[in-house]
């Protein structure tokens, strides 16, 4: 699976520290699942995964691999008690605090309890950061594979003895700066070309607004090329990774344009109050999906409500520190998921306001807002 590009995983940083340890990892794309065996080789590791994995693979298949069920931005003392038996097993365990793939290959939000867990634990804290993962499968057309060269580091990031004396927040600061990374950055930096003739084909799925004329959810993308339908500008993905204006010929950092989305739907968020009209599967166990049928979902500065057959459920924002987004997941379409302990509802609209990207923005603000 890694082959075609080229992977080379630098261990040089981890000489002499052997298991039990936390390996905190970056979390860009598909290709991170292959990537942190190979980086362990020829130990095993334990990996704590998303419950959609059980329901792909099957529970047999997934704890054999030493996987551990979590729903995504849901508290769940189990996983902390499981991945203590596995340290004290003499495991590795896997841990991936952006708990999804990056939208546009930057760093995503990262739990601010992370530090609050490694000191906990008691154990060395070790990281795993790749590149070119979300390059190979962006998150926006996962469908299509590009060649580019890949490269992942693993080091020691705090020994147990320096583990017991750091302040917390300053082992969270450790942990945060350690996993940034910016994708098109490290493409420019090393002159990687992408010549894939559809290397834009669904980007209009992460930039959903127009950076020329503002207007929302009419933007399309196709080939190698985004537009507006509202002003006509369209943008063209080079090769090496910029979006280049068709009027004025100027260049955009494809991130730069993501954020400026955030500051945009933050800065406009007071009196907030929104319904959709939406379906709804439920994902309560390893067997896989439920149909719920059609229900509503309304927005607030305080909550998510999503009501089917009569039936409320509230997902206040201070308790998810993010919301899970997905561009075409199973081939469905764009979705939101907000989970409970003992469910994950994949929710879908038809509704042209209903943008994934733009929610996550609100959802991550208001949990700072509200925690």
């Amino acid at each position: 699976m890694t082959r075609q590009f080229g992977l080379k995983v630098d261990k040089s940083g981890l000489k002499g520290i052997k298991p039990p340890y936390l390996v905190i990892a970056t979390h860009q794309g598909f290709s991170d699942y292959y990537i942190a065996p190979l980086a362990m080789f020829p130990r095993r590791a334990m990996y704590v995964s998303d419950m959609e994995g059980y329901a792909a693979f099957g529970n047999w298949l997934y704890r054999g691999l030493g996987c551990i069920p979590k729903r995504r931005f849901v508290a769940d003392i189990s996983v902390i008690r499981n991945i203590k038996y596995g340290l004290k097993k003499g495991q590795a365990v896997f841990v991936y605090p952006e708990s999804r793939h990056s939208n546009v290959g930057t760093t995503a939000y990262i739990s601010s309890e992370m530090a609050r867990l490694c000191k906990m634990l008691k154990v060395p804290v070790v990281t795993l950061t790749a590149n070119g993962s979300y390059l190979a499968n962006p998150f926006w057309d996962e469908e299509h594979t590009r060649r580019v060269p890949m490269r992942a580091k693993m080091e020691l990031l705090c020994d147990a003895e320096r583990l017991a004396t750091i302040d917390q927040q300053e082992l969270q600061d450790l942990i945060e700066n350690k996993l940034q990374y910016d994708e098109y950055r490290y493409q420019q930096d090393n002159n990687i070309l992408i010549k894939d003739a559809k290397r834009a084909e669904g980007l209009h799925k992460a930039l959903y607004k127009c950076r020329c004329c503002g207007v929302s959810n009419l933007m399309t993308s196709g080939g190698s090329s985004i537009k507006c339908g509202g002003c006509d500008t369209k943008w063209e993905l080079t090769e090496d990774g910029w979006l280049v204006d068709d009027k004025t010929n100027s260049k955009t950092h494809i991130p730069d344009w993501y954020e400026w989305q955030r500051g945009y739907e933050i800065d406009n968020i007071d009196g907030l109050s929104e319904k959709y009209e939406v379906r709804v599967e439920a994902l309560p166990n390893e067997y896989g999906f439920v149909d719920l049928g059609n229900g509503m979902l309304e927005l607030d500065a305080n909550e998510f409500v999503l009501t089917i057959d009569g039936k409320r459920m509230s997902f206040p924002h201070w308790i998810r520190e993010s919301v899970q987004t997905e561009y075409n997941y199973r081939g469905k379409g764009m979705a939101i998921v907000l989970s409970t302990a003992d469910c994950c509802y994949y929710i879908y609209s038809d509704d042209k306001r209903f943008q994934p990207t733009r929610l996550q923005f609100i959802g991550e603000y208001l949990y700072q807002q509200n925690r």
